[in-house]
């Protein structure tokens, strides 16, 4: 599919701007995605060329959060082949429920994060996430669990795994962010391999997103890094009410 280097320009100031926040708070997709269906790509194709690219943005902010410290190394070791393994679960169920059953779903529980993350406070002291009783099988449930919702539909996906690494492990809001960029990543991965596979993914669009979201990534993860929590948090939850209000919108206009 061809298009014009005006549209090629608009698409990689998209995918900067969706990297830069993918980083921090998750919810990218709100930015690309649209962007993709705006120059007349094909929804499938759209799916498939917005993971080709948005793999790249959370590699570069893995690496940005694992550089400054923010994930650990042992959960990172179990929530990353759990991440990928969900994914390709959550990818292979695809078809059986249609989304707009699980949207009041998704509406609800994003709305509980949202809620959850505001109310709890992060702890005042360091802690051992992979010390915690159980805390690796928590880590590798989460990312097994939250790895298939994103192949399966994967709007909140950021969200839901800032939220339960910060409630089952006790993380903070910027610990918890560096941590899910681990299942991100794996996700990410595991689906573009799924879309490459079956050959949708336009590469002639992805890869100079893919240098966008490569720089957003560093960028956004940077600012998470020097924010801490209270930018996390409010980014967090400027993400949550754009998704909501999203999927309220999908729900309302009957689409799929």
């Amino acid at each position: 599919m061809h298009l014009t280097t005006l549209q090629i320009l608009s698409l990689v100031a998209a995918a900067l701007a969706a990297g830069t926040v993918d980083a921090i708070a998750g919810g990218g997709g709100l930015i690309t995605l649209p962007a993709l269906l705006a120059v007349g790509i094909p929804p499938h194709l759209a799916l498939g060329t917005n993971k080709g690219q948005s793999v790249f943005g959370s590699a570069a902010s893995l690496a940005s959060f694992w550089h400054a410290g923010a994930v650990d190394g042992r959960v990172a070791r179990v929530a990353f082949p759990f991440g990928l393994a969900g994914s390709a679960v959550g990818a292979s169920l695809v078809m059986l429920v249609p989304p707009h059953v699980l949207r009041p779903l998704v509406i609800a529980l994003l709305i509980t994060a949202a809620v959850i993350l505001t109310l709890r406070r992060s702890p005042k002291t360091v802690v051992d996430r992979a010390a915690i009783h159980g805390a690796l099988v928590r880590a590798a449930v989460i990312a097994f669990v939250i790895g298939a919702y994103d192949g399966f539909f994967g709007p909140g996906t950021g969200t839901f795994l800032i939220a339960a690494y910060v409630v089952f492990l006790g993380a903070t809001m910027t610990e918890a962010t560096g941590d899910a960029k681990v299942v991100n990543f794996a996700s990410n991965l595991a689906a573009v391999i799924a879309f490459g596979a079956k050959g949708l993914v336009l590469w002639n669009v992805a890869l100079p997103m893919a240098g966008a979201q490569l720089v957003g990534g560093v960028v956004g993860a940077r600012l998470a890094v020097k924010g801490g929590d209270r930018l996390i948090r409010a980014v967090v939850l400027a993400v949550v009410a754009a998704l909501v209000a999203k999927i309220a919108w999908d729900m309302l206009h009957g689409r799929r």
